[in-house]
């Protein structure tokens, strides 16, 4: 987990650790605060460096020999989240030095924050990472008592209620305290109904691609050129290789299927020595694959991918050179093999390429709607760059992740709506520096309704299959941090406004003290659903016709703002009042939507989409309307 702390320029101190997990704090720093030019000033904040928390896995596993009782990373993904969100200015950063050649200065989404790290997550030997409730509650009342200014949570797991969530229940308190909490929507798409964290006072991040890629290219001496991906080195020499399948070097006892997928001793380096192998995506990590292949004594290897991968292609740091190709051509390099008695081949080295047109594009692992939990709240809510991020590293492992690995980058690439996230939770502390009394909801709002669904060609952003994408796939859009500075209008909510949405999805009392301790329900006047003043408008089943009330507020100078709606299919949907004046800053104008299902073609789709748009010719409030027809 990581968690941005005061939006002033704090110089950081996280060279070491004591065994609290706190950083070392110079007598000088105490009650004062240091800006990048050494001056000091009074400021009441704590000065954190790090913390650790794991009695909750321990008490839950056994296992009192957790990965080092220590604050510090030795996984790298909160590392790299981390400096996604709060990363100094860097010049010259490069992932594996030689290997590849990044051209530019780094930095973080508030790189003059002052971060700091709450870590929840821990293993045992070689079992897999585990973040438990009862860790992640206890992290968050620490944040919240330090007094951060935002929370970035980069964690996910099966989709629950939010009763049932520590993530919930403890971005439900930090909200309570004024604290923005942006977590990650999972990496299960592309099916939908994947999206995780969806609580309404959380801000829900999608993942999507940028304009920059990195290429390897195979070529056969056919003439044929592969686009691929990869961060490995060059071959030892720049000449043609031979190719073998994995499938035809297999030993005696291995089967076609076993050395086709590369797997440990199916192969025979009598057939790979000094070959580039060509190996199936599936079953086993493809970086796992690449060091199979080096031990048998491979120059290099083609990993291709399987019908179900198909053009979906990441760049990884292999331990011998290679390249991942997509589907289609991966049929292309086993026909050519079975075509010639000498098949030769090169892999390129990595390169970046930078102005790819059509970014961004959905990830294919980017989880997607509906909201399960709650049908009426669209998630996720925006989306960000979540592919091939380059971000700081931990120095405790290798870039592949696999323990032999003895390399180490300061910085490496990573995917994953964990990567998106944090880009967001940068952004989030400029708008808190620049607007410090806006609420969470505000911020989210403001956000939300400046985002853009449209690509660097003018088109509709794609998803990974190349098919126009939706709302359920990047809830509002693609974030648009300058035009979210001054969004005019905002859709805002309260404390009490999440008091009354426990009471709409009927939680007793019971359920509600996990949440507050104050509010008792009034079931005479809790709103509905439909009305919770979310800068989006979802209608989970229209049958025949809903009115749908929000309130908006003005936070830009006085003006008048003009409704406009793109209909959805079969829906007819108008605004009263369709105009709406505002004299001053913080006023409030409530209108209502009054939907009206007008066609039986929806029955051949589950979901029809459209926008409201309300515009003073300066700024653009932009809500998806998304209405399910099943």
């Amino acid at each position: 987990m990581v968690w941005v702390v005061s939006m002033k320029p704090l110089r950081p101190h996280l060279d070491s650790f004591n065994d609290e997990g706190f950083g070392p704090i110079p007598s000088r720093w105490k009650g004062r605060c240091e800006d990048d030019n050494g001056s000091t000033f009074p400021c009441n904040r704590k000065l954190i460096g790090a913390k650790y928390f794991y009695e909750g896995y321990v008490k839950a596993t056994g296992h009192t020999n957790v990965t080092i009782k220590s604050p510090r990373d030795y996984h790298g993904h909160g590392t790299h989240t981390l400096s996604t969100a709060g990363g100094n200015f860097v010049p010259g950063a490069n992932v594996l030095e030689k290997h590849i050649n990044i051209n530019g200065t780094t930095k973080g989404g508030s790189p003059k924050a002052r971060v700091a790290a709450y870590k929840a997550c821990w293993s045992h030997s070689n079992s897999r990472e585990s973040c438990l409730d009862a860790d992640i509650l206890k992290a968050f009342d620490h944040a919240i008592d330090d007094g951060v200014d935002v929370i970035s949570v980069s964690l996910g797991g099966k989709i629950r209620d939010y009763y049932d969530s520590g993530i919930a229940i403890g971005a439900f308190y930090a909200m309570k305290h004024g604290i923005p909490v942006i977590a990650s929507a999972g990496n299960n798409g592309p099916a939908s109904g994947t999206v995780e964290n969806v609580a309404p006072w959380l801000i829900t991040v999608a993942a999507s691609t940028t304009d920059r890629d990195i290429y390897a290219y195979v070529q056969l001496d056919n003439g044929m050129r592969l686009k691929g991906k990869s961060l490995s080195e060059a071959l030892p020499e720049e000449r043609f290789y031979p190719l073998v399948s994995g499938a035809d070097a297999k030993l005696a006892n291995a089967s076609s299927w076993e050395a086709l997928l590369c797997r440990l001793k199916a192969l025979d380096p009598e057939k790979v020595k000094g070959n580039i192998l060509v190996c199936l995506m599936g079953d086993i990590p493809s970086t796992v694959k690449g060091k199979h292949a080096l031990l048998a004594g491979a120059a290099g290897m083609i990993l291709c991918n399987d019908e179900f991968d198909g053009n979906d292609l990441t760049a990884e740091a292999h331990f011998l050179p290679a390249a991942q190709i997509s589907y289609i051509d991966g049929l292309s390099v086993f026909a050519y093999i079975n075509s010639t008695k000498n098949p030769l081949g090169i892999i390129t080295p990595p390169n970046v390429e930078y102005n790819i047109r059509g970014a961004p594009r959905m990830a294919s692992f980017s989880s997607r709607g509906p909201n399960v939990v709650t049908p009426e709240i669209l998630k996720p809510d925006i989306t960000a760059p979540g592919v091939e991020i380059m971000a700081a590293y931990t120095e405790e492992r290798g870039p592949t992740e696999v323990a032999s690995d003895q390399r180490r980058s300061k910085y490496t690439f990573m995917s994953g709506t964990s990567m998106a996230c944090p880009h967001v939770a940068g952004v989030v502390g400029l708008l808190k520096l620049l607007h410090p009394h806006w609420s969470p909801a505000a911020i989210r709002s403001a956000m939300m309704t400046t985002a853009s669904t449209i690509d660097d060609t003018q088109r509709t952003i794609l998803d990974h299959s190349l098919v126009e994408a939706t709302p359920l796939n990047y809830g509002a859009g693609h974030i648009r941090p300058d035009l979210a500075a001054d969004p005019g209008l905002v859709y805002d909510l309260n404390s009490r406004d999440y008091d009354n949405f426990l009471c709409a999805i009927n939680y007793n009392e019971t359920l509600r003290k996990k949440f507050t301790e104050s509010h008792t329900c009034s079931f005479l006047n809790t709103p509905s659903l439909l009305d919770f003043n979310y800068p989006s408008i979802n209608v989970p089943k229209l049958i025949g016709s809903v009115i749908v009330n929000r309130i908006l507020k003005n936070v830009g100078p006085p003006g008048v703002y003009q409704a406009q709606i793109q209909q959805p299919l079969g829906v007819s949907v108008s605004v009263h009042p369709n105009v709406l004046r505002f004299t001053r800053a913080d006023e409030t104008r409530r209108f209502k939507l009054i939907m009206i299902r007008n066609s039986t073609t929806l029955y051949n789709t589950s979901y029809v989409f459209g926008d409201l748009l309300w515009s003073d010719g300066k700024h653009n409030v932009r809500s998806p309307i998304v209405v399910g027809t099943t």
